[in-house]
């Protein structure tokens, strides 16, 4: 009986002795593992490069991970790139044709028949006094007459007939001319309001043939119009396919994050930061923006170079886009397209992590 009782006594001894051992094991077990966690946090606040490495590291893999979303996402995003240059481009080479249209103009005021060079020369100091006038360049009946010639030398039918009597008659019917160039087409008033009042313009200008004030205005206009049209609708759709692109990155990522949700939580309970969380995301949408940046802009310099022969030949002025494709700017060019991707990519993932990071 006894012994049957000391055994009996013993047995909960042993088993508050298991249950203390336990507890100590737990103990030195949270120990170690706060002790790590120092240690990572302290590995990783020391070597930066080493974090960032891995970031880029897992990143990359996440993009090879998810190519087909990935590929979806620099499609679109690359699209977007090529609208906004479409854009910008249809808005500067319009404008400028409009500019180039608007230098080519010239005023033309028409004298009387034999109007001499000293009487032109007067009329010329008088319309140079208005400050819209940039240049006159003046012309007398034999000179339009030597222009006709000159116009026609190709056409032995028009030279055959015109014999002295007939030179004499042509130039004593033929109107001397002023042609004006001015610094603002839009507001040709005070030239008008000169021409009509002024005595000596009055005296000298031809009845027959009123001057040319309204010439390719309507063309101008039209071009004009366009590059507002273009500026505007290409906004339109850059910003439609932005958001489209922004939409599908923000899917890709957040698909991407679904399928790494046991890896994230797992990240998170060794105590990783929402940075180092993030960061492989963010630079899978970067390698998206990269690849869409320089897809966008040799398909715009490509595109661009073949159209340009034909734009030219419409009378477009293309020389303000070709200088700057054909230099050493193209790198500029190349560049801009990969950080407005990255930009897009950047932003789209920076959206769908900092969700999913908010709700757990």
């Amino acid at each position: 009986m006894t012994e049957a009782k000391k055994t009996i006594v013993e047995k909960p001894e042993k088993s508050v002795d298991g249950a203390s051992s336990k507890e100590s094991k737990t103990k030195k077990l949270k120990k170690v593992t706060k002790k790590s966690l120092r240690t990572m946090q302290k590995t990783r606040s020391k070597h930066p490069v080493r974090t960032q490495a891995r970031i880029v590291k897992y990143g990359t893999s996440g993009f090879r991970r998810n190519i087909w979303l990935s590929s979806a996402a620099t499609v679109v995003m690359a699209i977007t790139l090529i609208i906004l240059f479409v854009t910008v481009v249809a808005s500067v080479i319009l404008t400028s044709t409009a500019d180039l249209m608007k230098d080519k103009i010239d005023i033309t005021v028409y004298v009387k028949p034999n109007t001499s060079q000293e009487v032109l020369d007067e009329l010329t100091s008088i319309i140079s006094n208005d400050k819209n006038v940039k240049s006159v360049e003046t012309s007398t009946s034999e000179e339009e007459y030597d222009k006709f010639l000159e116009e026609n030398a190709e056409s032995d039918d028009v030279i055959n007939i015109l014999d002295e009597d007939m030179r004499k008659l042509m130039i004593a019917k033929m109107q001397g001319t002023m042609r004006i160039k001015v610094y603002n087409v839009d507001d040709l008033t005070s030239i008008k309001d000169l021409v009509e009042t002024d005595e000596v313009f009055k005296q000298y200008t031809d009845k027959e043939k009123a001057p040319t004030y309204d010439v390719n205005q309507a063309e101008i206009a039209t071009i004009t119009s366009w590059a507002r049209i273009a500026r505007t609708g290409g906004l339109i759709l850059a910003v439609v396919f932005l958001v489209i692109s922004v939409l599908i990155i923000f899917s890709t990522i957040r698909m991407a994050i679904f399928s790494r949700r046991e890896e994230i939580y797992m990240m998170k309970l060794v105590g990783a930061e929402k940075r180092f969380i993030r960061g492989p995301f963010l630079v899978e949408a970067e390698i998206c923006g990269v690849i869409a940046g320089v897809v966008a802009a040799t398909i715009s310099y490509f595109g661009f170079m073949f159209m340009a022969p034909k734009l030219s030949s419409y009378g477009i002025d293309v020389t303000a886009i070709t200088d700057v494709l054909q230099s050493n700017k193209l790198i500029l060019v190349y560049l801009v397209f990969i950080a407005a991707g990255m930009i897009i990519g950047r932003v789209s993932a920076r959206l769908a992590v900092s969700k999913y990071l908010h709700k757990t």
